[in-house]
């Protein structure tokens, strides 16, 4: 992949599309730090730091994928969040809306549509969240004026600066090298590792009572790192090829065609970081929420709250709330399950092939076809999960081992970043293959 990244540096059309990306990265992390008029930037960082020790991973992975931006409270504070969230929803919706189903198969005139709904879904959102955030925190310290005036700055800064990365991300897709929301996911998580070294170097060589122990200590977690990149990239990248053959078709006396053989290509990660997404947002939501109220931790419902707070998870003097860890990997396997079953239907799948003439051989066409397909994709769906399920749980297991609690890079962001370099080379690649066609052709 890094021959083929400098192949793509010799011509000059990949040249300019990498280029580009490279100066909307620039503008992102400029507006980043851009802080919005009126707003007190220290007032968030406070609340960030008194709330990690309490919510765990709760507040870090929100602040991993805004690129720190949120935390400072600037003008692109939400990010990308309402976006991912429309986008999720507009695949829900597409089950419980037949009419939403029917434009998502209609090819690109129906993209382009569902794509116009999930922007003025991602504004709407965008704006719910900036009043929440401008209302809820703004009396609190948030504006050091609070007011109609400052309240109205702040909502429309943040919606403008959500609709702004949407724009960007688009761009990017278009101009630069495609994958521009993931490009712009993966610039802020990026962002964040220097801050996370700082404090690991802070942990174990500042603070650490010998030279020897620092040394181990940071041997463990970079090989550790290591082997989890490695394992991610072989999850991200493995798939499943189920071999497909088409007859030939005749029509009169001659025989239209030959016999062709092709493949279904089955992900193991068929649902992507979505499952772990979706883990950690159901278990992590009870406890954000209850940051804001006074709670009880010695009741019945504070002791729940703990079991759900990953930073009480593998904790020897308190050993009973790693049940919730148990709950966080059943909900993964689960979430995992249930999103690939709205994104892959095996009885459409084997329809089509029905249609076109396709079988697979050895399974006879129709209901076999798709009885097996299911069989298939029950047993890559839980090879993924568990893929899925070990880059999620190291990373916490490592901190509650060696006691850190202040990282925003998790096994989601690991997932997310080799998932978009991956997708990314094998755009820039393609896009090489095309130009070389071109270049066939026109000779």
């Amino acid at each position: 992949m890094l021959k083929s990244l400098q192949n793509a540096l010799k011509i000059k059309e990949t040249r300019n599309r990498l280029l580009y990306t490279f100066m909307m990265l620039v503008v992102i992390r400029f507006g980043s730090n851009l802080p919005i008029p009126g707003v007190n930037t220290e007032y968030l960082k406070n609340f960030f730091e008194q709330q990690r020790q309490a919510t765990g991973n709760a507040f870090s992975f929100f602040s991993a994928i805004t690129g720190g931006s949120f935390e400072q409270m600037s003008v692109l504070a939400l990010s990308i969040t309402p976006y991912i969230t429309s986008s999720i929803i507009m695949e829900l919706m597409t089950i419980a809306i037949p009419k939403l189903e029917e434009l998502q198969r209609e090819g690109q005139e129906g993209r382009k549509q569902m794509l116009s709904y999930t922007r003025y879904l991602t504004v709407a959102l965008a704006l719910i969240e900036s009043i929440a955030m401008a209302v809820g925190f703004g009396s609190q310290g948030l504006l050091y004026h609070f007011g109609p005036k400052s309240v109205l700055v702040a909502i429309s800064a943040m919606t403008a600066g959500s609709a702004f990365l949407m724009w960007i991300g688009e761009r990017i897709t278009e101009k630069g090298v495609g994958n521009g929301i993931s490009i712009v996911l993966l610039i802020n998580i990026i962002s964040s590792l220097p801050r996370d070294l700082g404090t690991l170097w802070e942990r174990f060589v500042v603070n650490s009572k010998s030279v020897a122990t620092a040394v181990v200590a940071l041997l463990i977690i970079a090989a550790c790192l290591l082997l989890m990149v490695v394992f991610t990239v072989l999850l991200c990248d493995a798939e499943r090829h189920i071999p497909v053959q088409y007859t030939a078709k005749v029509q009169g006396r001659r025989m239209m065609g030959s016999g062709q053989s092709a493949e279904i290509p089955l992900k193991v990660n068929t649902a992507g970081v979505i499952p772990v997404i979706f883990a950690s947002s159901l278990m992590s939501f009870p406890v954000v929420i209850a940051q804001f109220f006074p709670i009880d931790y010695t009741s019945i419902p504070g002791k729940l709250l703990m079991l759900l707070n990953s930073s009480n998870w593998l904790k020897m003097d308190r050993p009973v709330y790693s049940i919730g860890l148990l709950i966080y990997i059943v909900l993964i396997i689960l979430f995992a399950y249930f999103y690939t079953s709205i994104t892959f239907n095996p009885l459409e799948v084997a329809n089509n092939m029905k249609k076109s003439g396709g079988f697979i051989p050895g399974i006879r066409p129709g209901k076999p076809t798709s009885d097996y397909l299911s069989k298939i994709l029950n047993y890559v769906i839980f090879l993924g999960a568990t893929g899925l399920t070990i880059v999620a749980v190291v990373p916490i297991i490592i901190s509650g081992f060696f006691n850190i609690s202040s990282l925003s890079f998790t096994g989601n962001s690991l997932i997310i970043i080799v998932g978009v370099i991956i997708e990314t080379l094998k755009s820039i690649e393609s896009t090489m293959l095309v130009r070389n066609y071109r270049g066939f052709l026109s000779e």
